[in-house]
């Protein structure tokens, strides 16, 4: 896709770095309001850059990640020369977020997207007790485990990962539903589904054994039905360098040892 980026903004995370890096940048490429610029360049870590994608999300807004954090999985490689060739250069994603309805014990009803993945988590010493339903369908009528996942493709290598979920292709149409520390059933690791499906998770015995969820940055405590589907309107845009592009860093992931 050929491009021609002329206005950049220059938005960073509240570390020195990130700041002074920003500063840099905006005084050999110029700076334009994040309103006006044809791309937002971000300088960060991963939390930024995902706290960015959120706040960018269905503006259409290009957003182009450069690493001054720590990993920098979804970030690409800091460096100030041809930053203008680079990104007209940059291949484009468009990531659809997950949708959670979250109902807590009062009643109280929450909307939140999450680019990464959705959790559910035990809220004290009692292991968390769950019944799984995909498409109005129950597929576990108990689970009892510390947490549970919805995973997004672009969110599979993170927390998901950690939790032995399995990495999957950004543009596969899949996501994938992930225990942590699964008590009964034991065996049990976790699913692929199709994008296409609404998982419903509700909360067994929830005052002996409360549970929280989160979408990305939003937390709701004491939740007792969790409803998750990809969004089918809601999208992030994000360019990647063509050496470091997201299905290669996704695939890379997959043989590290």
């Amino acid at each position: 896709m050929t491009r021609n980026i002329t206005s950049l903004s220059f938005i960073s995370s509240d570390t020195d770095q990130a700041s002074e890096a920003a500063a840099r940048l905006a005084s050999l490429y110029g700076q334009t309001s994040a309103q006006d610029a044809d791309v937002i360049v971000a300088l960060g870590g991963d939390g930024f850059m995902l706290q960015t994608l959120h706040d960018t999300m269905d503006t259409g807004k290009l957003v182009y990640g450069m690493n001054q954090g720590s990993v920098g999985f979804l970030l690409n490689e800091y460096r100030e020369e041809g930053l203008r060739e680079r990104v007209n250069a940059a291949v484009e994603n468009h990531i659809r977020p997950l949708e959670m309805i979250a109902t807590d014990t009062e009643g109280c009803t929450v909307n939140a997207y999450a680019i990464n993945e959705v959790s559910l988590f035990r809220q004290s010493y009692q292991a968390a007790k769950l019944r799984v339903l995909i498409d109005g369908h129950v597929r576990l009528e108990e689970l009892i485990c510390d947490g549970l996942m919805v995973a997004t493709p672009a969110g599979s290598t993170a927390y998901n990962l950690s939790a032995h979920g399995p990495i999957l292709p950004l543009e596969s149409p899949l996501l994938a539903l992930t225990p942590v520390s699964p008590f009964r059933p034991r065996r049990w690791r976790g699913a692929l589904l199709p994008n296409r499906v609404t998982v419903d998770i509700e909360v067994l015995e929830t005052e002996k054994r409360p549970v929280n969820a989160v979408a990305d940055h939003t937390e709701v405590k004491s939740v007792v039905k969790v409803s998750v589907r990809e969004s089918t309107r809601v999208t992030a845009r994000i360019l990647s360098d063509p050496d470091h592009n997201w299905d290669e860093r996704i695939l890379a992931e997959q043989f590290l040892y």
